[in-house]
């Protein structure tokens, strides 16, 4: 995708009419145009490999094969390595969203968000920012972290923070506290340039996809508590 090109919107929902009202949004657009529909995963992963995909607007529960497992399966194709994923998630009932974003996916969407915020939300991550917004990914993910029985803690985590530096490490607590790069700049004295930078080499240490996968990270080593976070809005 270069500026010039429309974004390449693949959607993946179990819903027919869901389907065709996210088509007609995302057609509405002039900087993106729908390439494929699927119903469940599995037709999900076939056309990402079958047709030029930007990004992927995908549901989590679908017959055949969840949104989860489609959304790793995309992660682990090299051929698909600059192909994004959008959760679909109804934000109150979706416990699978950390699963999702360690899958791979780029952040969430709540279902029965506006049209104008899916949008724009489709154009900050197929540009790379990944997250619609930090602070609610971490707030969902806090809750989660949160319940009797929690997600197990990714094992690599803990050796790779060890390769991080200091500041690094600040850096990475500002992210899980859903900190974007000028906040995080702001916060720490920092240029926003020096800010991404760091941004950047932390999910090159860590071997994250993108920032979300940082923002777990952050819960998981514990260098932000999910009960330090208790807001909901």
């Amino acid at each position: 995708m270069t500026a010039s090109q429309p974004i390449r919107v693949l959607l993946a929902d179990d819903q027919t009419l869901v389907r065709a009202a996210f088509a007609m949004l995302v057609e509405s657009a002039r900087d993106m145009r729908v390439v494929g529909q699927a119903g469940n995963g599995r037709e999900a992963v076939e056309l990402a490999r079958a047709v030029d995909v930007d990004l992927v607007v995908m549901d989590i529960r679908m017959p055949e094969l969840d949104g989860i497992e489609a959304t790793r399966r995309i992660a682990a194709d090299p051929e698909l390595a600059d192909v994004k994923v959008l959760v679909l998630t109804t934000y109150d009932t979706d416990e699978y969203i950390v699963d999702a974003l360690r899958a791979g996916a780029s952040g969430f969407l709540v279902k029965d968000t506006k049209p104008a915020e899916l949008l724009d939300a489709i154009r900050t991550v197929a540009a790379g920012e990944a997250l619609l917004s930090p602070g609610p990914t971490a707030r969902l993910i806090a809750r989660v972290l949160r319940l009797p029985a929690p997600l197990p803690p990714a094992p690599a985590v803990p050796d790779a923070l060890a390769t991080l530096s200091d500041r690094e490490r600040q850096v990475l607590t500002l992210v899980g506290r859903g900190l974007n790069n000028a906040e995080i700049a702001e916060a720490l004295g920092l240029s926003p340039l020096t800010a991404k930078t760091h941004v950047s080499r932390i999910m090159g240490k860590l071997m994250a996809r993108d920032r979300a996968q940082l923002v777990i990270a952050a819960y998981e080593s514990g260098l932000v508590s999910p009960a330090a976070r208790t807001d909901t809005g």
